[in-house]
């Protein structure tokens, strides 16, 4: 059988509807030669968040897969979300378009949320040059969407090149605008109702993706679905349509430039107003319901992938915060994974909605207050011990003791 060598990769791969499918390997199709990565990710972005920005690090980061998708014309390319950042897997056809993209978002980002969003663009020929690869599955939590799964330490080794300065795609020049459309960020943050939202980041020890660290990620998954709605963050009927407009200045950037913005904006809180209004009435209209598509937006939201290794934010109980913490520090105590966790009160939600009037609308989970980005970078601190901890341990075997010529 050939491999899939076209536009239309993502298609071909097969659909799962349990979560828990991300372990089984038969679920992954390798991405094609031809194709590359496009990724970014916002510079120090827990500083960012620590100062109150934690809406527009989102904001960047769903930003990104905006804007390269609209830069290939719309269609089915595998993405994931990361909170202050993202990646597309993009066929050849679409890289000079793409990086155009990523160059106009990095300056709507510095220029517009005064954030340093790094890009880069990364061939799957200099990953599977390293011995690594990409492989990608498809999960389909509703009818209407589907996310990939990434596996194959292929992503995690493009990411750190990009943090090396390595494929780097450099911001375009002042006041150029990437196509954002259908980036919104209308939504309160929405409160955990078991407990605690819960954002965890869960990778490979020095064993590699083995079965041990499968056998982790199956009971961690096996835990947080014993909570409601398997621990989704948002509850089933959908966020409540609130009065609050915080978002509003944030899309109206997105969107437009200069004295357009003001009157963006006012259509922005007019749209808030009256979904909100028909949402207190019961009202529908002949081509759009409150009720059906809050509904929907709950269905098709992101609360958890795989990007080798599990990543998600759920809202938890203390009992199974504590089953889950316990089963990781002991899988981490025998190297089986190295994980980052951060708890907070709430969940933030960042959209990307074509048109309300169709019902493929795609929603972004992360923690309200840090979230995937403070879990990474916990992670990272384990990283860096364990670093140290083996270079203390070398270090008396590699100097000349005292006195030595």
């Amino acid at each position: 059988m050939l491999k899939p060598t076209n536009d239309d990769f993502f298609g071909s791969v097969p659909v799962f509807k349990r979560f828990e499918g991300v372990t089984d390997s038969s679920n992954y199709r390798p991405l094609p030669d031809n194709w590359c990565l496009a990724l970014a990710d916002i510079v120090s972005s827990t500083g960012a968040i620590a100062a109150g920005h934690y809406k527009s690090v989102n904001m960047a980061g769903a930003g990104v897969i905006s804007a390269v998708i609209n830069a290939l014309g719309k269609g089915d390319y595998p993405f994931a979300f990361g909170g202050d950042g993202a990646l597309v897997a993009i066929p050849s056809s679409g890289i000079e378009p793409v990086r155009k993209a990523l160059a106009a978002v990095r300056t709507w980002v510095m220029e517009e949320l005064q954030l340093d969003l790094r890009t880069a663009v990364v061939p799957m020929a200099a990953i599977r040059n390293e011995g690594l690869d990409v492989r990608v599955a498809r999960f389909s939590p509703s009818d209407f969407v589907s996310y990939a799964m990434f596996s194959g330490g292929g992503t995690s080794w493009a990411e750190a090149q990009m943090k090396a300065g390595k494929y780097v795609v450099d911001p375009a020049p002042p006041e150029t605008r990437p196509d954002l459309t259908g980036l919104s960020c209308r939504w309160n943050p929405i409160d955990a109702r078991n407990g605690e939202i819960v954002s965890i980041i869960a990778v490979p020890g020095t064993a590699g993706n083995g079965p041990e660290f499968q056998r982790l990620v199956t009971d961690i998954i096996a835990i947080s679905m014993e909570q409601a709605r398997d621990g989704h963050p948002v509850p089933v009927e959908g966020p409540t349509p609130a009065l609050d407009f915080e978002g509003a200045d944030v899309e109206a950037r997105a969107q437009t430039v200069g004295k357009m913005r003001f009157f963006r904006r006012l259509f922005i809180i007019a749209q808030i107003g009256l979904v909100y209004l028909l949402d207190k009435l019961g009202i529908h209209t002949a081509t759009f319901d409150v009720s059906i598509y809050r509904r929907d937006l709950a269905a098709n939201s992101d609360f958890r992938k795989f990007d080798d290794g599990l990543k998600m934010t759920i809202d938890v109980d203390g009992d199974h915060l504590s089953r889950i913490e316990k089963r990781l520090e002991e899988a981490e105590r025998q190297g089986i994974c190295r994980f980052g966790l951060h708890r907070q009160a709430s969940a933030l939600m960042t959209c990307f909605v074509a048109t309300p009037l169709s019902r493929d609308h795609m929603h972004f989970i992360d923690g309200a207050d840090g979230g995937y980005a403070v879990a990474a970078s916990r992670l990272k601190s384990k990283l860096n011990s364990t670093m140290d901890s083996i270079t203390e341990a070398i270090t008396p075997a590699v100097l000349p003791s005292a006195g030595s010529p």
